[in-house]
């Protein structure tokens, strides 16, 4: 408010720029507040970072992006949702604007009190269409557009949980359901790492620094390649030197994807930063050149330093003061998370956006993490109703009255066999004959009472339900606010 009132005191209407200066402000904080939580979330929820350095870690990241990397050019009319020809009034332009930013901070604002992360971009999108309608009518929108994003509520967490569970399910088979699982950890492990590498850094070239250099698909893809294949040359020495310090288990392996987890965090924020900070400072830069320019109508705008500057920060105290809740609901309120899991959904996430944007895909950063949250929730059900499938044969195959002590011992020789001794036991539970000892109904509560959800579906349903209604709400907010701006400044 301080530096726009007293840069801009000589312009006509500069009560109205420092009022975008502030709205912009309170953008970038709710973008903070609610978007960053996708990119720090699985690194606290699997420990790997406590959330005081998650959030001093994504503040710099996110910050180093958006000024470094935020660019010079971004289109003010997010998406083409609507024709800038449309409103061709400078004045009524920036009441667009102004209407679009307050409600989709407004909405997220709400979001983030609710524990609900949504996707900024969706925001400013219904906000954009919102208000676009209320200033031209139903005409200026391009509904074509609007379709893509509705698809894109379904592609990108389906996409995202298929390919995290995948990654967890190779990670399982190869290593947490082998007997001595370091020592095979030891082999796979850094190729999983390269992989990493290849995937973000093709992620960095192509969306973090594509302000600063142009770099297309096929050389990013190249560059990755090899920049992944040196981290494989480098991680394996090191790899090789911890692992006899390690705990033969689970535990002792995903002490190996630590620093990963760190350095996928940090990634993560700065490419976010570099891109999600014209969210807030797009219609910004919009309205500032509308006011001291005139020319609203434009498509591209250039945008100043301080505009960048208010972006940058304002997501960075965003994080810091209001951070912590959606932080923890992705870390730990949807599904339990260890390092290797946290791992695969960072992997992920970097992987579909890549994808996508070279397919040319409508998807969500939100939406794609989210979804590989789920995605390793819902593997997890899988493979424990598996194990309960067992316990069920287990206790249904004893004639007369059931041997709890015996069947207590095959179970607790089958949890702690080694794996060629576990396909055994099952090869043996295969061949026991079809009588049971419990009847159906007792078969049924039985099954009922091995099935866990270790996917909470609470959380699930409200994260769908704030997807959905996203772009409605911020278009339905933003038009009230354009209504109240128009009705102010007219005389």
């Amino acid at each position: 408010m301080i530096y726009a009132g007293s840069k801009f005191a000589h312009i006509e209407q500069s009560h109205l720029l420092v009022a975008a200066a502030v709205v912009g402000a309170y953008m970038a904080i709710n973008i903070g507040a609610n978007d960053v939580a996708n990119n720090v979330g699985p690194a606290v929820g699997s420990f790997a970072l406590t959330l005081t350095g998650a959030i001093f870690i994504a503040a710099i990241f996110e910050a180093a992006g958006a000024i470094i990397a935020g660019g010079d050019v971004v289109s003010t009319v997010k998406k083409g949702i609507i024709d800038p020809a449309d409103i061709a009034d400078p004045q009524v332009f920036v009441w667009v604007m102004m209407g679009a930013l307050t409600g989709a901070a407004i909405w997220l604002n709400a979001a983030t009190w609710l524990g609900a992360p949504v996707s900024t971009t969706h925001s400013i999108v219904g906000g954009v269409m919102g208000a676009g309608i209320a200033a031209a009518g139903w005409d200026v929108v391009n509904w074509e557009a609007m379709t893509k994003i509705a698809a894109s509520w379904v592609i990108s967490p389906v996409t995202g949980g298929i390919i995290a569970a995948a990654f967890l399910y190779f990670l399982k088979r190869t290593v947490f359901f082998k007997a001595e699982p370091v020592d095979c950890a030891r082999k796979v492990v850094p190729f999983m790492i390269g992989i990493m590498v290849w995937a973000f850094t093709t992620y960095i070239a192509l969306k973090g620094i594509k302000q600063i250099i142009k770099i297309d698909f096929a050389n990013a893809v190249l560059i990755g390649l090899v920049v992944g294949l040196v981290s494989i040359i480098i991680v394996r020495p090191l790899i090789n030197r911890e692992a006899p310090n390690l705990e033969n288990n689970r535990e002792g392996v995903n002490r190996l994807f630590t620093i990963p987890l760190i350095i996928s965090a940090a990634l993560l924020s700065f490419a976010h930063g570099a891109n999600d900070v014209a969210n807030a400072v797009g219609p910004l830069a919009g309205i500032v050149d509308a006011l001291t320019v005139g020319e609203g109508g434009s498509p591209k705008v250039a945008i100043p330093l301080w505009v960048m500057v208010i972006g940058a920060l304002g997501i960075s105290v965003g994080l810091a003061l209001f951070g912590p809740k959606l932080i923890r609901t992705v870390g730990s309120e949807i599904t339990e998370l260890d390092r290797s899991r946290a791992f695969c959904i960072a992997l992920a996430a970097a992987i579909t956006v890549i994808v996508a944007s070279h397919l040319k895909l409508p998807v969500s950063s939100t939406h794609v993490a989210l979804g590989a949250v789920f995605g390793v929730g819902f593997l997890r059900e899988f493979l424990e109703l598996r194990v309960g499938k067992v316990v069920e044969d287990v206790l249904h195959q004893h004639e007369g009255e059931p041997d709890f002590a015996k069947a207590e011992e095959v179970l607790m020789n089958f949890q702690n066999a080694p794996p060629e001794e576990k396909q055994r036991i099952l090869k043996e539970l295969q061949k026991m004959g079809p009588e049971a000892v419990i009847n159906a109904a007792q078969r049924k509560e039985l099954r009922k009472a091995l099935k866990r959800q270790l996917v909470k579906r609470s959380s699930l349903f409200k994260i769908i339900s704030a997807w959905i209604i996203t772009v409605p709400v911020s278009a339905i907010m933003a038009a009230m606010f354009y209504f109240v701006l128009r009705g102010m400044m007219l005389p």
